[in-house]
C-alpha cells in the first residue's frame, strides 16, 4: 500500500466515491438525486439532459475514479482526472440550481468538487 499522504487519502475518497455512485448505486435512489429522480439516469432526465450525456458523464466519472485509485500505485494523470471531476461537479451543482433543488442536494457534488480542487492545486 502506498504512503497515506493527503493526496493519497483524497484520491482514495474520490475514487471510491465515484465508483460507488456510478457502478454500485446508479440504479438506487438517494436523498441527493436531482428533482424526484430515483436513479442516475432519471436524474439526468430531470435535468433535461439528452440520454447520451448520461453515458458520457458516467464514462468520464468511472475513468476518473479508476485513475484516482490506480494512481495510488502507478504514475497516472490524477491531476487531469481531478480537473475533469471539478468541471463535472460544478455542472452538477448548476443542474441542481437550474431545477430549483434544495441546496442540500448539492452537498455531495460540492464536497467532491472541493476535494478534487485540492488535488488539482497540490498536483
Amino acid at each position: 500500500m502506498p504512503a497515506l499522504t493527503l493526496d493519497a487519502l483524497l484520491q482514495l475518497i474520490v475514487g471510491v466515491g465515484l465508483l460507488n455512485v456510478w457502478v454500485l448505486r446508479s440504479a438506487q435512489g438517494t436523498a441527493y438525486r436531482g428533482g424526484s429522480a430515483q436513479t442516475l439516469r432519471g436524474e439526468f432526465a430531470a435535468y433535461g439532459l439528452p440520454g447520451a450525456a448520461f453515458y458520457l458523464v458516467g464514462a468520464i466519472k468511472v475513468i476518473a475514479g479508476i485513475i484516482m485509485l490506480a494512481g495510488l500505485w502507478w504514475p497516472l494523470p490524477v491531476r487531469a482526472a481531478a480537473g475533469a471531476v471539478v468541471v463535472l461537479m460544478a455542472g452538477a451543482i448548476l443542474m441542481h440550481i437550474r431545477i430549483k433543488d434544495p441546496a442540500t442536494k448539492s452537498v455531495p457534488a460540492a464536497i467532491l468538487l472541493m476535494l478534487c480542487l485540492v488535488l488539482v492545486v497540490r498536483g
